[in-house]
């Protein structure tokens, strides 16, 4: 018998699961300005289950009753030949989680904050984003039949604003960053109401993307050596880190991962922090927009993990995002987004320090149609038309 409740990421202390409690209320009073969210919530897991085998709705605070009829998770775990070969690793894996229903891997926080909604009678949910998570809310809300307030960037790709519209969500364009989008987020939700999906704020969104870990379990049969994640606001580390510490809690696996967090050398707030303790407000720009924050909202929790558990923060420059990008399309037929060629371009960064008999995840994050113009920036697009084969052959 399992059952939850929440757990203060900082001071320890424990609540009731409770949809207007979003963050601890004693720590999140030394809330600075311009720094990572104060006293985030994680959901914790008490009790036992059956046995090795992991039954992910289970381990889940929300009943399946509740969730969406759409069909999150369970993604790919790609075994690229071409690239074992190249590299020397037979046991690297890509999960590919562009493979989720709007081709992102934010389904996974989305459809539970959904079904988290859906339990506590609200039908609105409100969310900041630069692009993925808004999309993929929009969707999963789209199949929930709740309605989806938007707070998106100027310069979010137009893939994911149609994508946005197109779900039926209504969307405020936002003239600055995203952290002007999360800052007015949150404004409307004290004007008007609603439940917030923003990322860390809502417990619920790192509990959602632990179940990548609970797959990836389930699909080697063992948890991996190392796991590669590009990384904006540290709200998919401390989920990955989540799902293989209730894992290690419930006897099934004996210790944790490495995870290397991985971050351009232009949006690396959380790189900066983890060598000098400090969060400064530096404004960051990356050809991985989904990894682009100037304050990462989980940052101090995902610190605190990376620290306590051998994690390893690392930058890579957008050049070498890109040419991993374009070198996955190429040897492995997986074309995905930059944020999630980050993670790729992270491990070829590293790879020279790594056992080559690892088992080695890139977690590939979302499909790179997401943002088809920062692939365009690696290729030559053909200028000459031809009307004949004469022209060629």
């Amino acid at each position: 018998m399992v059952t939850f409740n929440y757990i203060c990421s900082e001071c320890g202390q424990r609540f009731d699961i409770d949809p207007h409690r979003c963050v601890c209320p004693f720590c999140s009073e030394r809330q600075a300005d311009d720094q990572p969210l104060s006293g985030v919530l994680e959901v914790e897991l008490q009790g036992t289950t059956s046995g090795k085998e992991v039954d992910v709705a289970e381990l889940l605070p929300v009943e399946s009753r509740f969730f969406p009829p759409i069909p999150v998770g369970n993604t790919p775990l790609w075994e690229p030949g071409i690239l074992r070969e190249e590299l020397g690793f037979d046991a690297l894996f890509i999960k590919d989680d562009g493979a989720n229903p709007t081709s992102s891997f934010k389904d996974r926080a989305s459809v539970l904050v959904s079904a988290f909604a859906k339990k506590n009678g609200i039908d609105t949910i409100v969310v900041a984003s630069t692009g993925n998570a808004g999309s993929s809310m929009a969707g999963i809300g789209a199949a929930a039949g709740q309605k989806v307030v938007l707070f998106l960037p100027k310069t979010a790709p137009s893939a994911k604003l149609i994508q946005a519209l197109q779900y039926g969500a209504t969307v405020h364009r936002v003239d600055g960053n995203y952290d002007r989008a999360y800052d007015l987020s949150m404004a409307y939700l004290q004007a008007v109401g609603g439940m917030s999906r923003n990322t860390a704020y809502n417990p619920m969104t790192i509990e959602g993307k632990k179940t990548v870990s609970l797959e990836l379990y389930r699909q080697l049969r063992q948890a991996p050596d190392v796991l590669f994640v590009g990384t904006g606001d540290g709200c998919i580390v401390a989920g990955v880190y989540k799902g293989f510490r209730d894992l290690k809690q419930l006897g099934v696996i004996e210790g944790i991962p490495q995870i290397f967090s991985v971050q351009s050398d232009t949006s690396d707030a959380l790189h900066r922090a983890f060598k000098t303790g400090r969060f400064d407000n530096i404004p960051t720009q990356t050809v991985a927009d989904s990894i682009c924050v100037d304050v990462p909202r989980n940052g101090i929790h995902a610190l605190s993990l990376l620290k306590k558990y051998n994690g390893r923060v690392i930058t890579v420059p957008d050049e070498k995002i890109l040419a991993a990008q374009a070198r996955l399309s190429r040897s492995t037929g997986l074309f995905t987004e930059p944020a999630s060629a980050a993670a790729f371009a992270g491990f070829l960064k590293v790879q020279k320090e790594l056992p080559r008999d690892a088992v080695v995840v890139i977690l590939a994050t979302g499909n790179g149609l997401k943002d088809s113009a920062a692939a365009a920036k690696a290729i030559t697009i053909p200028e000459r038309v031809i009307r004949s084969l004469d022209e060629i052959v």
